[in-house]
């Protein structure tokens, strides 16, 4: 059996190095081969949401760094384990930068799996997976989000046998060893985890008091011509009618200069609500975001003023519910960095739905969406949660399902016109020639 260890710990992790050696003695021990890619030390890019390995050069990502190298074993494995800090109940950047590219292995068309929609495969064949996690110590609402995490993934993954498991590093090194030795007994059992459904995790109790200001983060690569940014500027029109003083900063002009940083937590230290709005990537946040909510913890002990946190995500599935994991890992993040949490809404649809278009625009079938932004904005501006009936209001797919699943497929054969693909769109570029 071939394995791939992708390694996602940071140099001088001593849990993430006695667990890599740990895992390829115990492959070697049962004649299983393996190689370890230390992600820390690969220049792998952040997936901008362009969509171009769908369209552009079907199947790669066109940005030809280290991933495309590490794709190819990846999919050429039998096996590949995740090894991972966990990091706001999910993947640390380092390892989030690399899953985010496993979009390419997937094709744009829609496909039902247990009643849930998500893409087809490209490939006839997929590895198994066993998804580790590292943490300091025991905890309870991380582990359960990261579990849930890895299951999801395992669906898009099309792994046919999936084992996830937390280390602790306070634990003896003999007791990693064994749960290690266990899990790769079950990979050999073909044993998968069960499905993880994710803990219910409850708004902070905090005294409801009007706002002042509020700062909207957009979380998406497109920044303001995102759906990202249209979902949080109609909020945000119905935070300033209500008498809240906003302002908005897009992330990914935010990672690229110091000085952007230093605004941006000045921002966050002047505002009553920080609300962050974002795209799916694989099951939760993109890698760039988690990176600025790692520096908002790290810069704000002891430092920033710990205000109310809400996320708006949107996803292009038609189930909002897909969105969970998201949600949870946005909570845990208000939870590592001492911010109050206000909840969030979860939109599916998105791209097919408002495709960055102004919500104001979008007549009748864009309702639900404004009114559920409305009640929101209603709440938040006089210091409370989001309503569960704001959610309610997009529990259900906004148009139905089959229409949104042929929509898909026409649309993204005549986008893939302007690139002259139409009949390359099911390329298999990482496939091996037998």
């Amino acid at each position: 059996m071939k394995t791939l260890i992708l390694d996602g710990s940071l140099a001088g992790d001593s849990a993430g190095s006695y667990s890599v050696a740990t895992l390829q003695a115990a492959l070697a021990a049962r004649g299983w081969s393996s190689e370890v890619v230390a992600l820390r030390d690969k220049k792998i890019g952040n997936c901008m949401g362009d969509f171009f390995c769908w369209l552009k050069t079907p199947g790669t990502c066109y940005m030809a760094d280290d991933h495309r190298e590490i794709s190819g074993k990846y999919l050429d494995s039998d096996l590949v384990i995740l090894l991972n800090p966990i990091t706001f109940g999910g993947y640390s950047v380092t390892l989030k930068k690399m899953v985010d590219h496993q979009i390419q292995n997937t094709l744009p068309f829609f496909t039902t799996i247990d009643g849930e929609i998500h893409h087809q495969k490209r490939y006839d064949k997929y590895p198994n997976v066993l998804i580790i996690g590292l943490l300091n110590e025991p905890d309870e609402q991380a582990e359960s989000i990261f579990r849930n995490l890895a299951w999801r993934n395992s669906i898009n993954f099309y792994a046919k046998v999936h084992v996830c498991d937390i280390l602790y590093r306070n634990r003896p090194e003999r007791v990693m060893k064994e749960q290690l030795c266990h899990c790769l007994d079950r990979v050999e059992r073909l044993e998968s985890d069960e499905d993880r459904t994710l803990p219910h995790i409850r708004h902070s109790p905090v005294p409801a008091t009007p706002l002042r200001r509020a700062l909207l983060l957009v979380g998406s690569p497109r920044m303001q011509k995102s759906t990202s940014s249209s979902l949080g500027s109609y909020l945000f029109e119905q935070l300033k009618l209500r008498g809240v003083a906003t302002e908005t900063i897009c992330l990914y002009k935010a990672i690229t200069a110091t000085e952007r940083m230093e605004e941006l937590f000045q921002a966050i230290e002047s505002a009553d609500l920080v609300v962050l709005a974002f795209p799916l990537y694989v099951d939760t946040l993109p890698a760039p975001v988690i990176s600025v909510l790692e520096n908002i913890v790290t810069h704000g002990q002891g430092k920033l003023n710990m205000p109310r946190f809400a996320a708006l995500v949107n996803c292009g599935f038609p189930e909002g519910s897909q969105n969970d994991n998201a949600l949870a890992v946005c909570a845990e993040f208000a939870r590592s960095a001492g911010f109050a949490w206000m909840g969030g809404i979860s939109l599916g649809e998105g791209e097919g739905l408002v495709h960055a278009q102004p919500l104001s625009e979008l007549g009748g079938q864009g309702a639900p969406v404004r009114k559920a932004l409305e009640i929101a904005a209603e709440a938040l501006a006089v210091g409370k949660a989001v309503p569960d009936n704001a959610q309610a209001l997009l529990a259900k797919p906004l148009m139905p399902v089959w229409l949104y699943k042929l929509g898909g497929t026409v649309g993204w054969k005549m986008r893939s016109r302007k690139y002259g693909t139409q009949k390359l769109l099911k390329a298999r570029p990482y496939q091996k020639a037998v």
